[in-house]
This record gives structure tokens, sequence and C-alpha cells, in this order.
């Protein structure tokens, strides 16, 4: 049923999606969203993965699972986290990675706004679990919604941070990205 809500949503919303790579990396991966603009970004991205019948899940708030509506955000693939204490997140989320497969969204600019630069979790997250890192776009200008370039466990766990920064970057500016909220945008991730 998710699957036909998907690409009936992306159809009538008229975007469409641009798959680079196999799909199947999509059953296990850190997804990394940029640019984080708007909330929009999240919408698009659970109607994709439903389109493409592949397991999402992200990192929220434990007052939304824990909420009257909790069954519904953990339906979407919510995973509760107490932001109040301090949390070892990627052993957290290491743990989660042995129950299940599933694409984990790390939106690494941390908030809608821009940032001068990226946080690290979503690389020590990578590395922790030993999954590849997959790049994924909304661009608003053109409604395509890019999935799917791959950074493999075995390629960026030979790289530096900096150097992984400068393959993803190289990425997003390649095909010349349009966010929802184009002045929250910083295109310089280093």
């Amino acid at each position: 049923m998710k699957k036909l809500i998907g690409k009936l949503a992306l159809k009538l919303l008229g975007w469409k999606i641009i798959l680079h790579g196999d799909k199947d990396v999509l059953n296990r991966c850190v997804l990394v969203v940029a640019p984080h603009t708007h909330n929009m970004e999240y919408i698009l991205g659970n109607f994709a993965y439903w389109a493409l019948d592949k397991p999402l899940k992200i990192i929220i708030k434990n007052s939304h699972t824990k909420a009257w509506y909790g069954s519904v955000v953990k339906g979407l693939g919510g995973i509760g986290i107490d932001r109040s204490q301090k949390n070892d997140l990627v052993n957290f989320i290491s743990k989660e990675f042995e129950k299940e497969d599933f694409s984990l969204v790390i939106t690494p600019e941390g908030t809608r706004s821009w940032v001068p630069k990226w946080r690290k979790g979503f690389y020590h997250i990578a590395m922790k679990t030993k999954v590849p890192i997959v790049l994924a776009a909304g661009d608003f200008k053109r409604n395509l919604l890019y999935l799917g370039k791959t950074i493999t466990y075995e390629e960026f766990s030979m790289m530096t941070y900096e150097e992984i920064l400068k393959k993803i970057s190289d990425y997003y500016l390649q095909y010349d990205i349009t966010p929802k909220i184009p002045e929250n945008w910083n295109p310089d991730i280093q």
C-alpha cells in the first residue's frame, strides 16, 4: 500500500526520482540528505522510499514517539532519542542496525538554517556500522529527487573525513541542486 501511495503522491506533486546506482543499497545505509532547508524534503523523501519499497528510519525527539501519536511516528520510521541527555548515539544506532536493515536518514547540517560546516555524526555512524553512505537531494527547481549515489564502506574507510566531504560536495555541485530555501544552503560543506 505504501508503494502505491508513494508513487501516486510523487506523480501528483510532479516529482521524479533519479536513481544513481543499485536501489538495493537503500536496504541498509546511512542516507545523507542535503541540502536540508525545509521539512518538505523529508516528506518527499518518504514518498520516494515508499515508491521504491525500501525501509527508512529517522532519528527524532522521543517526545514524538511517546506522544499520543507516537505509534504513527514509529510507523513512519521514527527512532526516539532523549535529546535532553548525553547519548551514545553511534552505539545506539549500531544496535538498531543489528536488529534490522534500513536506511537511516541523516541531515549533516543538523538544522534547516544556514550552517558553516556539517556535523560528523553520519560519518561516525557509517564507520561503526560498516554500512555505505548514500547521498540524496531534492532539487526544487526541477522537481527531481536524486537518490542512490553510494560511497561504500570499503571506499570511505580508506579516505580521510575531508576527502569524503570533498567527494560529497562534488556530487551536490555536479547537479546544481536548488533547495527549497536556497539562502539556507551552504554548498561549501568542508
